[in-house]
Formats: C-alpha cells, structure tokens, sequence
C-alpha cells in the first residue's frame, strides 16, 4: 500500500484551486479528483461543478488534502472568524480506506490550523457519522436546533 500524504492547503486552497496541485507540488488534476470523491463517497456532495468546488475552496479558511500516490483519498475544510467559531465543512475519506486512522487526520490538521486551533467553539453537521466525531472529542448538543434555509437555485 502506498504511503499517504497529507496537504495543508493556504486559505483559499490556491495551487488545488487553480493548478490542481497535489504532493510535491505537482499539478495532478485536483479539482476533477476533488469531485470524484466527493460524488464516490460523499452522498450530500454529488454533482458539485468545478466551478462551485472551486468557489467553496476559495470561501474556505482551512483546506486539507489527502492523497495516496495520485489519488485523492481524503478532504476536509473549514470556514471561521478565527476567534469565536469556526465550523467543519465536507470531510471526506475515501470508503475503501475507512477505518484506518486518516479520516482523524484530516479532522486533526484542520483543527490544529493557526485559524481554528484557539476559536471557541468548533461546529459541524453530520447525517451519519456522529460516533467518529464524538470518537475524537465532539459531543452532541441536545439544546441546540439546526435550522436549515434551502435556496431554490442550487
């Protein structure tokens, strides 16, 4: 098995977003790799153009890659004000991998970042995997409501 990689993007992801840049700084299609994953083993990001993953990656303040070889196995990101809140965004690892450690890392690095390591409170929303976060620290808020807008031209 190949060794896996793991990229600390800049804000706004730069090389992934404009030169699909993967290890080493080499261009490996980032960005056609990033929407694979995510329609392969993400059921709430199928269909994401390029065009709008590369919005998302240019609105987010923390963006973390995983690659094995040229293959993008993991993602995660994160938006915050750097003080008070901060929230997870699409983390990812690739299903066949599940179970090894590297979705923890993904969340790790993203929580370790200079923009999110000293903020109060760190949110996310999960539909299905509330035990592996809670695994690593996160607890569910009973007194608390998700309260959704949808927008009919998305």
């Amino acid at each position: 098995m190949a060794a896996f990689t793991l990229i600390k993007h800049g804000r706004g992801a730069l090389g992934l977003r404009f030169l699909g840049l993967g290890p080493g700084f080499i261009p490996k299609q980032g960005i056609i790799k990033l929407r694979t994953l995510l329609d392969k083993h993400a059921f709430w990001a199928h269909g994401r153009s390029n065009k709008k993953l590369r919005a998302l990656l240019a609105g987010s303040t923390v963006v973390v890659s995983l690659w094995q070889g040229n293959r993008l196995v993991g993602f995660g990101r994160a938006t915050s004000d750097g003080v008070y809140r901060a929230v997870l965004w699409d983390v990812v690892v690739a299903e066949d991998l599940q179970g090894l450690g590297l979705g923890k890392q993904v969340v790790q690095a993203i929580l370790d970042s200079y923009s999110i390591r000293n903020v109060e409170r760190v949110y996310l929303m999960t539909t299905k995997s509330s035990d592996f976060y809670q695994q690593i620290g996160f607890e569910r808020v009973d007194n608390q409501s998700l309260l959704i807008k949808k927008r009919s031209n998305h």
